[in-house]
Formats: structure tokens, C-alpha cells, sequence
């Protein structure tokens, strides 16, 4: 079978490697001739260079990319096409959902698994593994996946995926800017709420935007949302059935109250699904922290915090429970100035010490711009490289906490590996 993926963004460039690894032929475009096509498992191409540098092709076995124009005859050719989350709603969209061509409907076996989705602004991450833990130890076999940017291999994966399985549960992470289209391409029957907080608000504009797509999300739907959740008597109006959760109260290894709600909200669905109180205790007292999301760490005196605080409500949720002598945090994109925002709540919390890397992008100009402008008084630093930020930690080690976090999941994960390491031969 061929497919068609129109435009090669995360969720794009997933959905080709995907369907590479599965054994589609694949026809592949984007109007950016500039696009970033590092990640993807491409096999050796050739290239051609049309209209003076304006435009590209990529000619291999089984595959064609074309950057900087789409050729319509090669799409309607494919039996399927993968858009991109964001063209969604979209007239080019909207055309392909009439003639049902979006892979979501070719390949339909996903919608007749159970399906729980688990969006939200923080914590999604967390809570999808959790529950996941929990389920297969009741011995449920789940597949898992979704939002690109929670370290899995996009939505258009998990389709495939479940195409090809046997499963009882498909548990899909949504991230809060696909809801449309992931109420389009799956049927959820469950759906759990983590939070709403301040980020992506370059696509929502306002939390009131962002509650209308939650609304629309929950239309009709079993929902789960925290006790004490703004918009709650919205969402109860438009879901078919609302069930509350709180606060975790045994035992549970991770840091903060933020983590308990987590657990809090995986349990509450796990109990609606009828798995025993026992699994879910003794589950979620062994669960670890997920990779790059925030765990502890000690070095010499001090406790080192890391994880990814990429927008403000996810830092404040950290500083309000713990003082820190020094927050280290990496910078966003440059055009994502809305995730500056961090640095306003960082310097609202007052540590002797910020120290400034390059997270998704080298924006450290900026961040410094922004701190200054904030009547910051503390200790600026900024750094470059993994060694430096180790030599850092390595000099307030004696202090008594340390917060690494902010933008930048790979780049946190490589500091967290670091750390830990350092960590473990220490305690030896």
C-alpha cells in the first residue's frame, strides 16, 4: 500500500518513519524547502534540484519527498494520507475527510479497542505510564502512544500498530493543540483531564479558547477531571458522564503534589475499570519517574531536581513545594517567546542563582533580555555545553536544593543521565 504525508513536521516525521517501518511505499511533501528532516529513517536518496534551489525532490526505493511544492498526481495515487495534526480543520483537510482517505479511516481496527485518552497541559506523560503500569499488571495487554512530543511515536503509529495487534486497551496521549483531530481519528471512551495550565498559547490564544476545544473534546464522552478543575461545571454539561478524582493518598516515590494528583487520576480510571485496589497500591508504589520528567537526585549535600518545566504552571507546581539555591533552565524556540514566561515565575521565587542553557534552541539573549527587564538581582549564568552545567551542580552541591529543568526534553534527559550517574557512583 501507498501513502501520502503532507507536511514533515513531529507528528509528520513520525507518521513517515512509521509507515517506512511497516512497509508502505511513500510519497512525502512539504511547502518549506527548508524543513528539518533530521530523525527520519530515510534510505539512501537521490536529489533533484528544480526552478533554481526553489524546490527539491528526493527520488528512493519506495519513496519520494518533494520540499517546496506538493504534486497532486502523486497523492491521488496513495490508499491513504497522514496529515499533519495542525492542518487539521482546514480546507485541504476537510476534503480529504469527505473522501475518506485520512488513514484514520482506511484503517479503522483502532476504533473497536477500548480507548482511553489522557490530555491536559502537564502531566500526561506521567499519568499514561502509570496507568499503563497499572493495567498490564492486572494483565491487560495495552498499546500505548500518541502525542509526539510525550517521547512516543505519534498518533498515525499507534494506528498502524493496532491494525496489526491483539489488544484490550489503547491508551493515547493528546496533546492539547490535536484535539480536533484526535476526536476525529479515534473513539475514545474514556477520557482523563491532567490539568489546564499556560502553555501553547500561541495556538489557543486565550484559556478560553482552550476550554472550548476540551468541551467539544469531552462532547458525549465518560470523562475524569480533577475535583477542584476550573471550567468543571462546563465540561459536566457536555460530557454523558463526569467522575472527579483527588490526591494519591499511599504511598508513591515521586516528588511534588502535582504527582499525587497524576496518580489521583490514573487511579480513578483504573477503579472505574474494576482493576483491584491491591494492583493499583502495589503498582504505583513501585513506579518510577518517566525519562525527563522530574526526579531527585543527591550530590553531596544538596538534592537535585530535574525534569522538564517547560511552561509556567509546570515550574510554579515545583517552586511552590521546595526553595531552590539555584534554577537551571533551558531555553525555547525562538519564535515560542510565550515559554519565556518561565523565567517570570523563576524570578518571582527569587534563588541566589540563575543559570541559563540552550534548551530547544539558543536563545539565551533573550532569556537574559527578559531577566534583566524582571529587576532580576540574583546571579546570572549562562552556559553551553553538559560539562559546564555538571561543574555548576558540582559547586552548589553543598547548598541544599538545585532545580535543572525548563525547555528541552533531549537535552534534560542527557543532563538527567549525567546526574544520575554521578549520583549512583557517589553513593557507592
Amino acid at each position: 500500500m501507498k501513502a501520502a504525508v503532507i507536511g514533515l513536521g513531529v507528528e509528520g516525521k513520525k507518521a513517515l518513519n512509521s509507515l517506512i517501518n511497516h512497509g508502505w511505499e511513500i510519497y512525502a511533501t512539504d511547502l518549506n524547502i527548508n524543513v528539518d528532516l533530521s530523525g527520519l529513517n530515510l534510505p539512501m536518496l537521490s536529489m533533484n534540484m528544480i526552478d533554481e534551489n526553489q524546490t527539491v525532490s528526493i527520488v528512493g526505493d519506495g519513496i519520494t519527498v518533494d520540499l517546496g511544492f506538493t504534486n497532486p498526481y502523486a497523492i491521488e495515487q496513495c490508499d491513504a494520507i497522514a496529515i499533519s495534526p495542525s492542518m487539521f480543520g482546514g480546507s485541504f483537510a476537510t476534503k480529504l475527510l469527505e473522501n475518506g482517505f485520512l488513514l484514520s479511516d482506511v484503517l479503522d481496527k483502532h476504533k473497536d479497542i477500548f480507548t482511553i485518552g489522557i490530555t491536559g497541559t502537564n502531566g500526561k506523560t506521567t499519568t499514561v505510564h502509570m496507568l499503563r503500569e497499572i493495567l498490564e499488571s492486572a494483565g491487560k495487554k495495552v498499546l500505548v502512544g500518541g502525542n509526539g512530543g510525550g517521547g512516543f511515536s505519534g498518533y498515525y503509529d499507534l494506528i498502524l500498530e493496532a491494525n496489526e495487534g491483539e489488544y484490550d486497551i489503547l491508551l493515547v496521549e493528546v496533546c492539547d493543540m490535536t484535539l480536533d483531530f484526535c476526536r476525529y481519528c479515534f473513539d475514545f471512551d474514556m477520557i482523563g483531564l491532567t490539568n489546564i495550565g499556560n502553555d501553547h498559547m500561541d495556538v489557543h490564544k486565550t484559556i478560553a479558547n482552550y476550554k472550548d476545544s476540551l468541551v467539544r473534546f469531552f462532547s458525549n464522552k465518560e470523562i475524569f477531571t480533577a475535583f477542584n478543575q476550573d471550567f468543571n461545571a462546563d465540561f459536566k454539561e457536555s460530557a454523558s458522564k463526569t467522575i472527579p478524582y483527588f490526591e494519591y493518598q499511599d504511598e508513591l516515590k515521586l516528588f511534588g503534589k502535582f504527582n499525587l494528583l497524576n496518580a489521583g487520576l490514573a487511579t480513578a480510571i483504573a477503579r472505574e475499570l474494576k482493576i483491584p485496589k491491591d494492583i493499583i497500591r502495589s503498582t504505583l508504589a513501585e513506579f518510577n519517574a518517566v525519562e525527563g520528567r522530574l526526579n531527585v537526585y543527591k550530590i553531596n549535600n544538596a538534592s537535585v531536581y530535574v525534569g522538564k518545566t517547560d511552561n509556567s504552571d509546570a515550574l510554579a507546581s515545583v517552586l511552590t513545594e521546595k526553595d531552590f539555591y539555584a534554577i537551571f533552565l533551558g531555553t525555547p524556540r525562538r519564535n515560542e517567546v510565550h515559554r519565556l514566561d518561565i523565567l517570570d515565575v523563576a524570578v518571582k521565587y527569587n534563588p541566589e542563582v540563575i543559570v541559563l542553557f540552550p534548551g530547544l534552541d539558543d536563545t539565551l539573549d533573550i532569556a537574559i533580555y527578559r531577566l534583566n527587564s524582571l529587576g532580576y538581582m540574583g546571579n546570572i549564568i549562562t552556559v553551553n555545553t553538559l560539562d559546564e552545567i555538571i561543574e555548576l551542580v558540582a559547586e552548589y552541591s553543598h547548598e541544599d536544593a538545585i532545580l535543572i529543568g525548563g525547555n528541552g526534553q533531549d537535552t534534560i534527559i542527557d543532563i538527567q543521565e549525567r546526574i544520575k550517574l554521578i549520583s549512583e557512583k557517589l553513593s557507592r
